[in-house]
């Protein structure tokens, strides 16, 4: 057990050179790597009474258990929210769609489509003495037609616009008032009629559908409004649907309307999409009265562009690490794979010449010391070796004792004790030499004539 530890530590000791290599390589992909998103970000909702906001609480809610922090920002509507978007003041916020026309084509290259959410059904409720079955049947009455720079009057004054009624043209009864305002002077006597536009769960929307006194009607032509207003959509609206007690509406009907759309500026941090997209996805998986469960989201309106992280979760669904991992986890894991591939591209033949190294560095333990044996031999060969022998054979001595504490692995011990040997050998050949000019200098003293 000594021995195998002593083995290792020469091991280890030898191919010490790697630790800062490694560490040189290992330091570089944390230096490279992108730093994680955030876990915080801002999104404008709109009205704290309307639709959006009433989404955005719940999706506040699903990003709270994975750790995300979403604060919600109140507006005035989507031409507010695309306002703040813009200006960076929000990362997130829900759009009317059709909102993002209004744009010019740079402005809108700054926004990013998320997918769409749900639909937001137009709604038009008139009291039971109006009689309604085109547009222009409004014009002799009182109506809301909703307040301004809203999604409402955006989406009215569209309908209107394909029927060539001008806002110029507006009868002085219409009044731009939407939202409460508009449902408390309908339901005071003071409107005839007023639009509204809201998911069919809206409180709002709930609340004029359970009024006796108040019908909800039918929007005709849908296909000739959808030709040329292609960012809404049909809904079509069972019989009692909204209200089965009131039975509203009192039969089936068909209405227009665009679809809350989920947008992004450019201060989002486009790696947080799949995670804002899942939670969305949890939040609307049972569906509403009028949207199918699992629908929603949906790729956004192609006015607009599309992340590609959004492009590869509607294709692909999430990444493959955030299916079994919390995103915090799988976003980092994410982006030191992507660069722990090259780093074992350079490890791999770093590694792969530890062994050749290894061996290397411990044979030159042993065969260093040849060195010396060799420079005697030349000498030997030429014949100008020192005639001290004494001095020499005692330097190898020296040599050899010192040679007794060289630490090799046990699988090179062979060539260390061939070292001995060959050492030995050469102290054994000097002595010989030795002994021979010892015996031959008498010899020749004893040739030489007897001084006179």
């Amino acid at each position: 057990m000594r021995r195998i530890l002593r083995d290792l530590k020469i091991m280890l000791l030898t191919n010490l050179w790697i630790v800062p290599v490694v560490a040189a390589l290992v330091g570089a992909l944390f230096y490279f790597v992108a730093p994680p998103p955030p876990m915080y970000a801002r999104m404008a909702t709109g009205a704290a009474t309307g639709g959006y906001h009433a989404f955005a609480e719940r999706l506040r809610e699903e990003l709270a258990s994975q750790g995300f922090e979403l604060e919600l920002v109140p507006s005035a509507g989507s031409r507010d929210n695309l306002s703040k978007l813009q200006s960076g003041e929000v990362q997130l916020a829900l759009v009317q769609s059709g909102q993002e026309l209004t744009l010019g084509s740079e402005q809108r290259e700054t926004l990013s489509g998320l997918g769409v959410m749900y639909r937001e059904p137009l709604w038009l409720f008139t009291s039971r003495k109006v009689k309604f079955e085109r547009l222009a049947d409004l014009m002799q009455w009182r109506l809301g037609v909703g307040s301004e720079d809203s999604g409402t009057q955006a989406v009215t004054a569209a309908l209107f616009n394909a029927n060539r009624i001008e806002p110029a043209q507006y009868p002085a009864t219409w009044q731009q008032v939407g939202g409460s305002r508009a449902a408390d002077a309908l339901l005071a006597g003071e409107l005839d009629a007023a639009f509204f536009v809201g998911p069919a769960e809206n409180a709002l929307i709930q609340r004029l559908a359970a009024e006796p006194t108040l019908r909800l009607v039918s929007l005709r032509r849908t296909p000739a409004y959808l030709a040329r207003l292609p960012y809404l959509s049909e809904v079509r609206v069972g019989e009692g649907m909204l209200d089965m007690p009131q039975n509203t509406p009192e039969r089936d009907i068909v209405t227009l309307g665009p679809v809350a759309t989920l947008v992004s500026g450019e201060s989002f941090h486009p790696s947080l999409t799949p995670l804002i997209l899942e939670a969305a996805r949890n939040v609307l998986k049972n569906g509403s009265l009028l949207d199918p469960a699992g629908q929603y989201p949906a790729r956004p309106p192609l006015s607009l562009q599309t992340l590609s992280e959004a492009e590869y979760y509607y294709d692909k669904g999430l990444p493959i690490l955030q299916r079994y991992l919390p995103f915090r986890i799988a976003s980092l894991a994410d982006r030191y794979i992507i660069l722990a591939i090259p780093l074992l591209v350079l490890l791999f033949p770093l590694f792969k010449a530890i062994g050749p190294i290894y061996q290397w560095r411990i044979r030159a333990r042993i065969y260093r010391w040849y060195k010396h044996l060799r420079e005697i031999d030349q000498r030997l060969y030429k014949g100008n070796l020192s005639s001290d022998l004494s001095a020499e054979i005692s330097r190898l001595e020296n040599l050899e004792d010192e040679l007794a504490r060289v630490e090799v692995p046990l699988s090179y011990s062979s060539e260390l004790y061939e070292l001995h040997m060959h050492l030995r050998y050469m102290i054994e050949r000097l002595q010989a030499y030795q002994r021979r000019g010892n015996e031959a200098a008498p010899a020749k003293s004893d040739s030489q004539p007897a001084p006179v």
